[in-house]
This record gives C-alpha cells, sequence and structure tokens, in this order.
C-alpha cells in the first residue's frame, strides 16, 4: 500500500479470509459458523467483512442491535442475522427486515410473542438465551418450564437455536467454571428440547471456546475477535492475522527547550532539549487520554515513538527525538507487527476496546 498521507484505518480482507479459514478448519463439517459483526465489525467495516464472509459461505451472523442488522440488510446482507440484545420498541424493525431476535427474559418474551401474534406471524425464528454464569443477559435453567409453556403451541414463533455465553473459555485457569458452564447448558437445553418437541440448534462457544472447548462446538459456534486477527492468547495469536491497521501522518515537528511545556494543563515538562511530533488523531478518533503521558505509543520508521502530554480530542504529540524523520511522514499505531492488543496492554486494556473505539470519521480503506 502506498504511505499513508491522512489518518487511514486499512482493514485487509485477505487476512480476514485467513482468519476465517483458520477458524473453520477447528469445525467438523456439520457445525455453523456464527460471524459475530457487532461494534461496526468490531471498529472496521461491518458491512465490507459481512459481505466477504457472506461470499465465504458463513452460516449466521450475529449484531448487538436491532440498527446495526438493518444496516447490514440495507447493504444486502441476506444470510440470517442474530440480535443479541434486542429491545421491545424495535421489534415492527427486526419483522420488517427479517431479523431473528434472542429472547432473554420473560418481559422480552411475552412482549414479542404478543408483537408477532398481532403481526400474524407464523413460526418466526427465535432464539433463547440462559444465563450458566456470566450473569449479564439470559433466563435462569429453571425457566424452562415457562418458557415452553408460552411457545409450545404458540404458532406465531419457532425456536430456531438454545444457546448462552461462556464467562472465561480463554483463561484456563478458569476451566472447571467453563466446563461447569457447558454442562448446564447441555442439561438445559436437553430438558428444553424434550419439552419443545423438537431440536433447535445450539451454540455456547465464542473465540476461545471455539479454540479451547472442541467438545462443546455442538451446532454453531460463534466467532467474533477472532475473526479480526486476535486468539486472546499468544500461542493462539500466532494462527491469526490482524485485518486493521491504524495509520497516520506527522503534521509538524517542534523543537522543545528544557523546562517548556508541551499541550493541555501542561501535563509534560521537557528537562532537556527534545524534538516531537504532532499527528492528526486524537481522543475524539478512539485514542483515549490514558494513553497520553508516556503510556501509548506509536511507530515512526520502525522506531518506537512515546506520546507525550495529554492526548488532545484532535491531535497527540510524540516525543522524536532519536527518531530520523520528517513531516509528512507516516505513522503506525497498530499493525500486524505491533498490533492493537500491544498498544491496548500499555494501559492495562483490551484488544477489543481499542479496536472498537476507533471513531467513524477516520477512512476506511479496504484491501481485498
Amino acid at each position: 500500500m502506498p504511505k499513508a498521507q491522512e489518518t487511514l484505518l486499512e482493514i485487509d480482507l485477505k487476512a480476514l479470509k485467513h482468519n476465517f479459514k483458520h477458524l473453520k478448519s477447528k469445525l467438523n463439517k456439520h457445525t455453523q459458523f456464527l460471524a459475530v459483526v457487532k461494534a461496526f465489525g468490531y471498529g472496521s467495516d461491518a458491512c465490507e467483512i459481512a459481505h466477504c464472509l457472506q461470499e465465504l459461505q458463513v452460516d449466521y451472523f450475529a449484531v448487538a442491535y436491532v440498527n446495526e442488522g438493518v444496516a447490514l440488510r440495507h447493504a444486502g446482507i441476506t444470510k440470517p442475522i442474530l440480535v443479541l440484545h434486542p429491545q421491545a420498541v424495535n421489534f415492527k424493525t427486526i419483522i420488517e427486515h427479517c431479523l431473528e431476535p434472542s429472547l432473554y427474559n420473560a418481559k422480552v418474551l411475552n412482549e414479542f410473542l404478543a408483537f408477532a401474534s398481532a403481526e400474524k406471524q407464523t413460526n418466526y425464528p427465535i432464539h433463547i438465551k440462559f444465563n450458566t454464569g456470566l450473569n449479564r443477559l439470559g433466563f435462569w435453567e429453571n425457566d424452562v418450564d415457562f418458557i415452553t409453556s408460552k411457545i409450545k403451541d404458540a404458532t406465531s414463533v419457532k425456536v430456531k437455536s438454545i444457546f448462552s455465553h461462556l464467562a472465561a473459555s480463554e483463561d484456563l485457569e478458569e476451566k472447571a467454571f467453563t466446563l461447569n458452564q457447558i454442562e448446564s447448558f447441555k442439561n438445559t437445553s436437553k430438558n428444553m428440547i424434550d419439552a419443545l418437541g423438537y431440536s433447535p440448534m445450539l451454540h455456547v462457544c465464542n473465540t476461545s471456546g471455539l479454540l479451547n472447548y472442541p467438545e462443546a462446538h455442538f451446532d454453531m459456534v460463534r466467532s467474533g475477535i477472532g475473526l479480526y486477527g486476535f486468539g486472546n492468547s499468544d500461542k493462539e495469536n500466532k494462527h491469526l492475522k490482524p485485518i486493521v491497521t491504524l495509520k497516520t501522518v506527522i503534521s509538524q515537528i517542534h523543537t522543545i527547550e528544557k523546562g517548556e511545556s508541551v499541550g493541555y494543563n501542561r501535563a509534560f515538562k521537557s528537562d532537556a532539549f527534545l524534538k516531537t511530533a504532532t499527528l492528526p488523531i486524537g481522543h475524539a478518533d478512539g485514542i483515549g487520554r490514558q494513553y497520553g503521558n508516556g503510556k501509548g505509543f506509536v511507530t515512526i520508521n520502525g522506531q518506537k515513538a512515546e506520546i507525550i502530554g495529554n492526548v488532545c480530542m484532535d491531535m497527540i504529540m510524540v516525543n522524536i527525538s532519536n527518531i530520523d524523520c520528517k513531516e509528512g511522514d507516516e505513522v503506525i499505531f497498530f499493525d500486524g507487527k505491533h498490533t492493537a492488543e500491544n498498544l491496548a496492554e500499555t494501559i492495562n486494556s483490551i484488544s477489543y476496546e481499542l479496536l472498537t473505539a476507533i471513531s467513524q470519521r477516520i477512512k476506511r480503506i479496504i484491501i481485498q
């Protein structure tokens, strides 16, 4: 790719295809693959990601909220789309765009059943979520009788899947907890299937579950962060390729005398002569203030340059005293070598947070 002349997020679809094929290779031929493309495709471009994966014959997509699913439909995505956290106010939009809701408590179940019936739906696909230990969303295992009493004889809906979410599948020190979650899910699903009289799909594995618990692949797995190049461990990261590169340019170089300050609140005061570079990216673009004052860094001509002073809304200053560079040179925030995970770790964060924070005002470039 040509050198950046402005702040860009490059999205490498070849890397995405590599990650999909690698993760898919872990499954047997009957296990379906659900791609999670919520949060603008983990900060990239959900529609481009979904189009690429649809061409690769992914089986399902998942989004967090209804408007994300609508955007995919408007972009021409035809595969089934699971909405993980629907709200009743959007039920009409769900049906209008053939989206499939996760129903996770009595309130949302009753409201969707009433709405689907009023809209004269027949066998509209729904997904029943159980809480097996994450304690975020989901019915409890003792809710099976209540759920089936509501839907067994309903003609307006049909259960497409039963699912849950693992809380610590990436942490092998929590293996006993994860195995307990899987066993709880198996027992609850069996009770649900017995009561329904038919067998919906079962899925519980996220990316780390897919990689660490093959016995729990069931009928489908869900992968988000793995598709974008991160396996939540050094071992798995070696087999995946980060799909995005965040880069910018040097707008201006300053020489700073001893005793001078840099940036808002004079947060950085120089104790010696140094050079700084100002970059056109800031906390409005997703690089939070916590990366300032020597914690975060960028790479310029292969060398590390620490962020100094407070991160501004639209700009960041970095120390280039020992780097041979000039105005207009390219600057890398993260890529396949210096990853988003590496940068996030400087503030005790994770790749998910950094990636999904990248502002939509940053120009996206698709690399086929």
